[in-house]
């Protein structure tokens, strides 16, 4: 009897829905606060069709999950983001593009990749946009999730857009980044006025194309990470991967004016690592300070035949760099060794030193599931751990401000949570100040909500 192995990005809640649909009134266990209004959008791969050759679960297409919350009472539905790769795709009826494990497809008509627009979401200037780091980001209207289409600022944008833009609590502005694969500049970087004006982009150099996934931003600076996870034309024409980790390229990280360009820039080293995930940044004195998941390697985007030769490979924990603009020094410390991912803050103190930081805890899987939340208070050095109860595992736990709080805590974490034993999903509220305790609510989606990325909360107003 031959057993044919199943994709496990395929399979349970990593596999794919495919029914659009809408609901009002949702059950809900417990009690939603009254003034907890707005609206939890998650973004997340979910494949169309079969895919063609090896899938990897950052190549489905991008649905979105979302839950409204007014007066007490959530809604939902759930929406593809539709890409013009997905229209294209739903009118032929079948995948037409092979994903991040297969060959680059230079002879595809449609080009050799499509942008899936599955990865992240921010709402800046009035817009919610889905993100992906490989193109531009899409509009979508809210509260009905459909897709308005393409965002290029006007034409403006000359660049690839980052999964994670950073919002300026105080200034309004969006800063982010694009990435190249192969052809310089490798890195090119942009300011958003409040207004949602693209206001310049300026070419950053870097060596060699790296995949950079994500950034930090303090008061003043731009924090970008030129870790060794490289692009190489010259290794594939090799039959070696194109994307590699390479061990012994140290880690560089490039502290930048917030309006500075490539001349100004001042570069750090530190050993050989990669960060998916940043949590904050801000500045003490004359040093700039990171709080980010550390993983000593990964091999995350190579087949498992090319897995980097490293036990730690792929586990993330919460590190410090302290980066002193005076006497060029990098102190790298671990802040906790409990394996933890999808770092978040209260994002009205983005840039700005925080008190309390929050990641997923990372169940002990060869897949990425997460068991709990944790809640980290950088001044006293401790941490609380919401705990998921057996068998369910949830998602990246997003803050969400309780309106005219003065404490950095005081609002929910929410997140979508998954049980294996039913096989249902669910919203769950967690008190920020009470991490310990049940959820507050518990609401009731009526269908399964496969894993995901990322999130945003809206507010009502």
């Amino acid at each position: 009897m031959v057993t044919i192995a199943v994709n496990p990005y395929l399979d349970h809640n990593f596999a794919p829905i495919h029914e659009e649909i809408t609901t009002d009134k949702l059950p809900v266990i417990g009690e939603l606060p009254s003034d907890l209004s707005g609206m939890f959008v998650r973004n997340g791969p979910n494949p169309q069709w079969a895919p063609i050759g090896e899938y990897h679960w950052f190549d489905g297409d991008g649905m979105l999950h979302g839950v409204r919350i007014s007066n007490c009472v959530a809604t939902y539905r759930n929406r593809y983001v539709q890409t013009a790769g997905w229209k294209k795709e739903r009118e032929a009826g079948k995948a037409l593009w092979s994903g991040l494990l297969e060959p680059r497809q230079m002879d595809n008509p449609h080009g050799p990749r499509k942008n899936t627009a599955n990865t992240a979401l921010v709402w800046h200037a009035g817009q919610m946009l889905a993100l992906n780091e490989g193109g531009s980001p899409h509009a979508i209207k809210l509260p009905e999730l459909d897709t308005i289409g393409e965002y290029t600022y006007n034409g403006k944008l000359v660049s690839a857009f980052t999964a994670h833009p950073k919002v300026d609590p105080v200034t309004g502005e969006m800063i982010f980044f694009g990435y190249s694969v192969f052809t310089p500049p490798y890195l090119q970087y942009s300011v958003v006025s409040a207004q949602g004006e693209l206001l310049r982009t300026v070419p950053i150099d870097l060596p060699i194309g790296v995949m950079m996934h994500d950034f930090a931003i303090t008061e003043n600076y731009t924090v970008f990470m030129d870790l060794p996870l490289t692009f190489s034309a010259e290794r594939a024409q090799r039959g070696e991967p194109v994307m590699m980790f390479e061990r012994d390229r140290p880690s560089r990280f490039g502290i930048l004016p917030r309006h500075g360009d490539n001349s100004n820039i001042r570069w750090f080293e530190s050993p050989a690592c990669y960060v998916f995930h940043t949590l904050n940044a801000y500045e003490e004195g004359d040093e700039v300070v990171l709080i980010a998941c550390r993983m000593s390697s990964t091999g995350v985007l190579s087949s498992s035949d090319s897995q980097p030769n490293d036990p730690e490979v792929d586990i993330p924990r919460l590190y410090r760099w302290r980066f002193n603009l005076s006497t060029g020094t990098v102190r790298e410390e671990m802040l906790d060794d409990v394996a933890s991912e999808f770092p978040r803050v209260n994002e009205n103190l983005l840039g700005r030193q925080t008190r309390y930081g929050y990641t997923n805890k990372m169940a002990n899987s060869p897949l990425p599931l997460f068991e709990g939340i944790i809640k980290y208070d950088f001044s006293s050095g401790q941490s609380q751990i919401h705990k998921f109860a057996q068998g369910r595992y949830g998602g990246e736990a997003v803050f969400a401000p309780r309106p005219g709080a003065i404490a950095e805590d005081d609002g929910w974490l929410v997140t979508f949570l998954h049980d294996h034993n039913s096989n249902t999903s669910e919203l769950v509220v967690v008190n920020a100040q009470d991490v310990t305790a049940e959820p507050v609510a518990r609401v009731i989606i009526p269908q399964r909500v496969p894993y995901g990325f990322h999130g945003a909360w809206v507010p009502q107003e």
